[in-house]
């Protein structure tokens, strides 16, 4: 099978998989990851297959969709590439990066991931992207919605140092992800290119946010 192949029978997988996923984690997300993703690696010297295999299967099964459990997301891609007769390292890359993708990961210990890689540097960064900028305030507001959480409640002040296990339990308005996360990704961002396409998403939430606080206080 080429590689061509193996990246189309993976956007059937992961087309049906997620039929009737929440909006924010669904096929369109993955596929504006895939194709930052690939955007981004054209300046990496990087696996382009593990990257499209990363980039697809990031979100297959999201943990805040599976009562938290971890290891769903990596189990169901381990079992989907080995059905597939994926080179074992191959999968195995691809598992790693589902497994440190996460921006939760980065609020363990020191912020350090026990795993690093080029490939992961390119994912990590376009996953970053759809949750910044236009796209990720609806993602956010989509989300809040979802779980139904407030808007926005001025008593209710972000929590800028939380633990990864206090980031996971957090129910707070949506408002408070901005500084929370949203916010902090750009100066997360592990590439040139992701740095340089995080700067305009950047400054449209602050634009927002300053419209938004305008409404709320006319």
């Amino acid at each position: 099978m080429t590689n061509s192949q193996l990246i189309d029978k993976t956007i059937s997988f992961v087309k049906n998989t997620l039929r009737g996923a929440e909006g924010g984690h669904d096929w369109f997300h993955i596929h504006r990851v895939f194709a930052n993703a690939t955007k981004i690696a054209k300046g990496e010297n990087v696996d382009d297959l593990i990257v499209a295999l990363g980039a697809l299967l990031h979100d297959i099964a999201d943990a805040k969709f599976h009562d938290g459990d971890e290891t769903v997301g990596p189990r169901v891609a381990k079992t989907f590439l080995d059905s597939q007769k994926v080179d074992q390292e191959i999968t195995e890359h691809v598992v790693k990066i589902i497994e440190h993708i996460s921006y939760k990961n980065s609020l363990e210990k020191n912020g350090i991931s026990a795993f690093n890689s080029k490939e992961l540097r390119v994912v990590q960064d376009a996953d970053r992207l759809d949750a910044i900028g236009a796209i990720g305030i609806a993602r956010a507001f989509n989300y809040g919605g979802f779980k139904n959480r407030e808007l926005y409640n001025p008593e209710i002040k972000p929590n800028l140092h939380m633990s990864k296990e206090e980031y996971k339990k957090a129910a707070t308005p949506t408002i408070n992800h901005f500084y929370e996360k949203l916010l902090l990704l750009k100066d997360k961002m592990n590439t040139e290119t992701g740095k340089l396409l995080a700067e305009q998403r950047h400054q449209f939430m602050l634009d927002y946010l300053e419209q938004f606080y305008s409404e709320w206080n006319p």
